[in-house]
């Protein structure tokens, strides 16, 4: 018994050995502006050497090197950073197989649902050698989550229609959240109620416009027509808006409760995703005073 006692405590010196020999990456690539963010966020934006072309936030983001997309990374590009680590969504590429032939360490990360967002900063965290601020990171996020959910406690639950994309300039072919996505449980955070969110229905579903004036949103968050920049966000949010007020039969139309993005927040499944909820509890609060 004492011999196997002995032999289990070895095996474990030995496994923490191993685990403390692995080296702490000084060059990572990202490839979602999701991973990026969650990336400055736990203190790294100086580690990180590469992003996709959709990533903007932080500022300094923009002087980085692209490496493609989250759906098609170009592995190529990659390996020309010399990376030490790069950190991918699961999805259909081979990415992680290429790099491992080049002797380049990946990480893979969960889908963006409000579970995944907290899977991921703790795969990154580990992966990066910072567990303990991902930790701290993710305990943050729920900390402050539950905050936003529980200051609208008493209030009406207002139904919110979430719009991810349509048609340019029109409110045709419109994408909303769903049930599944981030910005489903970031409704529920706020303390509205996803008109959307019966369970059979896809994460991001396509409606028509018939359906949203059927379904009746008390409030609706347009995110379809983010531009390239901040300043362009800012110059499409009163044409957005007025689109959706000039709609008949419209009842947030109607109240003014139409609010049209400026920031990404509510488009990047990342640690931004308390500013989301915070910002549409502040929505849904306004929206429960008289007029």
């Amino acid at each position: 018994m004492r011999r196997l006692a002995v032999l289990l405590a070895v095996s474990l010196a030995l496994s923490a050995g191993v685990l403390a020999q692995q080296p702490i990456p000084r060059r990572i690539v990202s490839t979602s502006p999701s991973i990026t963010e969650t990336l400055f966020a736990l203190g790294l934006g100086d580690r990180v050497v590469g992003v996709s072309i959709y990533c903007r936030y932080p500022e300094a983001v923009n002087r980085l090197p692209k490496v493609g997309s989250f759906l098609k990374p170009d592995a190529e590009r990659i390996v020309r950073l010399d990376p030490d680590l790069v950190i991918v969504h699961a999805g259909p590429h081979t990415v992680p197989q290429q790099l491992a032939t080049m002797h380049i360490r990946t990480a893979t990360v969960d889908k963006g649902t409000l579970d995944g967002i907290y899977a991921s900063i703790r795969t990154i965290g580990r992966a990066a050698g910072v567990p303990d601020r991902a930790a701290s990171l993710a305990a943050d996020i729920e900390r402050r989550l539950q905050a936003t959910r529980a200051s609208s406690t008493g209030l009406p639950r207002r139904k919110v229609l979430i719009v991810v994309g349509r048609e340019p300039g029109t409110l045709t072919n419109l994408i909303a959240a769903g049930p599944g996505s981030f910005l489903h449980d970031v409704i529920g955070a706020a303390g509205g109620v996803n008109v959307l969110g019966d369970a059979g229905l896809p994460e991001y579903p396509q409606i028509s416009m018939e359906t949203a004036i059927r379904l009746s949103p008390d409030v609706i968050v347009d995110a379809g027509d983010m531009g390239d920049t901040v300043e362009e966000h800012r110059r499409r949010q009163p044409l957005t808006e007025q689109l959706w007020r000039n709609a008949p039969n419209l009842t947030a139309g109607r109240s003014g409760n139409v609010h049209a993005v400026t920031s990404d927040a509510f488009v990047v499944p990342g640690p931004r995703v308390v500013e989301a909820a915070e910002t549409l509890a502040r929505w849904l609060s306004a929206a429960s005073r008289p007029r």
